[in-house]
C-alpha cells in the first residue's frame, strides 16, 4: 500500500491510470462514441457516468495516502468535459486540481490527459505530439501528451503521457505501430537530453507492450538494470514486475501483464541535487476494492466497469501505478558571525 505520510515540500507523487472508457453521455458526431450513449449498446447513462467519476476519485484519494497525488496521468478519457466533472463533481473538488488535455485523432475519441495540483506543480508548456504511421497514412491513434513544468517551484521536469496502439488484430500485425510510437518518443527525449543533459524525464502510460517487448527494449531503449546507466539512458521502473509472481496491471484470461509502465531518465536516479527518484520506487496499486474474484480463470482480476456487454459498476480493466519523486534538501551556507 502507498506510503501514507505527508510529502509536503519533500516529494511529489506521480500516478498513471487507464480509466477504461471514461465517456460522457453525449453523442459526438465527429467520433465513434455511440457505444457510450444512453441509446448505445451499453446503455451508458448519467447515473453510470457519475458512479464512474466517484469510483475514480476514490482511487486517486486512496493512492495519495495522507495527501492527494500531485500529478495524475490518465488514458481513455473522452474529452475535457469528463475531466472537469471528475475534479468538480467528486471529493476531488477539495483538492483544486487543474487540467491539461489535448484532443487526439483517435477514431473512438479517447485521449490521454493529466491533472495536477498547482500548489506543487507549475506548467511551463505542453503540447500534443502527433503520431503518423508511414505505411498507413490514414490510420490514427492517440497523441503523446508532453508537459514541461516546475516541481515545487524549484526544478524543471519533462512528463510524457502515453497510450500506445492496442493489440487488437493480433500482436504481430500491430507490433510495427507501437514501434513507430516508441521511435517518435525516443527521438523527442533524445532532443531534450541533447539540449539539457541532466533533464529529469518521466514517461508514463499504457504501452500495450510489456517491459521485455522490442518496442520498449530496442526502440525506446528503456533499460531494466539501473546500474551503469549512461546519461542518455532511460530506465524502466516496472521491469521487475514483468519477471515476478506479483501479478500485473491488466489481466487477459489467466495471464497478468505489465503493460502500464513508468520509465525515467537516468539523471532522475543519480541526481545529487534537486529532483531524484529511487530505482525501485514504482508500485502497482492493487487495493482490494479494485479487484474481484476470477471465477473462470481463478485468482483475482480487475473489477471493471463492464465485462463484455454486462455492466458491473467497477473501476477499470487496469490497475493504477505510481511512484514518488523527491527533492534533495537545500543546505544553506552558514552565516558569518
Amino acid at each position: 500500500m502507498p506510503d501514507a505520510s505527508a510529502r509536503g515540500n519533500n516529494a511529489v507523487r506521480f500516478v498513471f491510470y487507464n480509466t477504461e472508457n471514461l465517456f460522457d453521455t453525449f453523442d459526438d458526431s465527429l467520433t465513434n462514441d455511440n457505444e457510450y450513449t444512453p441509446m448505445g449498446m451499453r446503455g451508458w447513462s448519467y447515473t453510470k457516468f457519475q458512479r464512474k467519476l466517484m469510483n475514480l476519485s476514490k482511487v486517486f484519494i486512496s493512492i495519495g495516502g495522507w495527501e492527494a497525488p500531485e500529478i495524475i496521468g490518465m488514458a481513455e478519457v473522452e474529452n475535457r468535459f469528463v475531466l472537469y466533472k471528475l475534479i468538480t463533481d467528486t471529493p476531488l473538488n477539495k483538492i483544486g486540481y487543474k487540467i491539461i488535455h489535448k484532443d487526439s485523432p483517435d477514431p473512438r475519441g479517447i485521449d490521454v490527459a493529466m491533472i495536477y495540483r498547482p500548489d506543487k506543480f507549475t506548467p511551463i508548456s505542453y503540447k500534443a505530439i502527433p503520431i503518423r504511421f508511414p505505411n498507413e497514412p490514414n490510420s490514427r491513434t492517440r497523441d503523446i501528451l508532453y508537459v514541461k513544468g516546475k516541481v515545487l517551484e524549484q526544478e524543471t521536469i519533462h512528463i510524457f503521457i502515453n497510450h500506445w496502439p492496442s493489440r487488437y488484430g493480433g500482436y504481430t500485425a500491430t507490433k510495427p505501430k507501437r514501434a513507430v510510437v516508441a521511435s517518435i518518443l525516443r527521438h523527442t527525449t533524445d532532443s531534450i537530453i541533447q539540449i539539457e543533459p541532466n533533464a529529469r524525464i518521466v514517461i508514463m502510460g499504457d504501452f500495450n507492450d510489456e517491459p521485455n517487448d522490442e518496442s520498449i527494449t530496442k526502440v525506446l531503449m528503456a533499460r531494466s538494470d539501473s546500474s551503469n546507466l549512461d546519461k542518455t539512458d532511460l530506465y524502466n521502473m516496472m521491469a521487475g514486475y514483468a519477471t515476478s509472481w506479483r501479478g500485473g496491471t491488466n489481466k487477459f484470461r489467466e495471464s497478468w501483464s505489465v503493460i502500464d509502465q513508468i520509465i525515467v531518465s537516468s539523471s532522475l536516479l543519480h541526481a545529487q541535487t534537486g529532483l531524484y527518484a529511487n530505482a525501485n520506487a514504482a508500485h502497482i496499486f492493487d487495493a482490494p476494492f479494485l479487484l474481484m474474484e476470477d471465477k473462470t480463470y481463478f485468482g483475482l482480476k480487475p473489477f471493471r466497469t463492464y465485462l463484455g456487454p454486462r455492466y458491473q459498476g467497477g473501476f477499470s480493466d487496469h490497475l493504477p501505478i505510481y511512484f514518488d519523486v523527491f527533492i534533495h534538501a537545500t543546505v544553506k551556507p552558514a552565516q558569518d558571525k
